[in-house]
């Protein structure tokens, strides 16, 4: 068994928490969805999100999902460079698997498609 991160990110338009929480929740269950994975078989979700993302805490969709709610979570800011993506939420999964590394299925929502065009044309192909 190894240990494997899956990435994926999202955006969303404004910074309210209900959209900052239905975008986490969508972006989280299409990871799982791609990857066929339980929430047993997690060993933690790292959070990051951009600086203009204040209205809450996504962290906090994750820990109301059915089977989620003893799964390790952290968020944090992501790095604040200049002229890169708003409005960003980005998730490390990582995930107990006996999967390789290549059969990770990375999921790239809305306008953070735009952060990893490589991986979004494999696995939307």
């Amino acid at each position: 068994m190894f240990v494997r991160g899956i990435r994926g990110a999202t955006t969303v338009e404004h910074n309210e928490e209900q959209e900052i929480l239905n975008a986490t929740a969508e972006l989280l269950r299409a990871i799982v969805d791609a990857n066929d994975f339980r929430p047993e078989d997690i060993c933690s979700v790292f959070i990051t999100v951009t600086g203009d993302i204040t209205a809450t805490f996504p962290a906090r969709a994750i820990r109301t999902m059915v089977g989620w709610e003893l799964v390790p979570l952290m968020c944090s800011l992501e790095v604040p460079v200049e002229n890169s993506l708003a409005k960003c939420i980005r998730l490390m999964v990582q995930v107990n698997t006996t999967k390789g590394q290549a059969e990770m299925n990375h999921v790239y929502l809305k306008e953070a498609k735009a952060l990893r065009p490589d991986i979004v044309k494999l696995t939307n192909a």
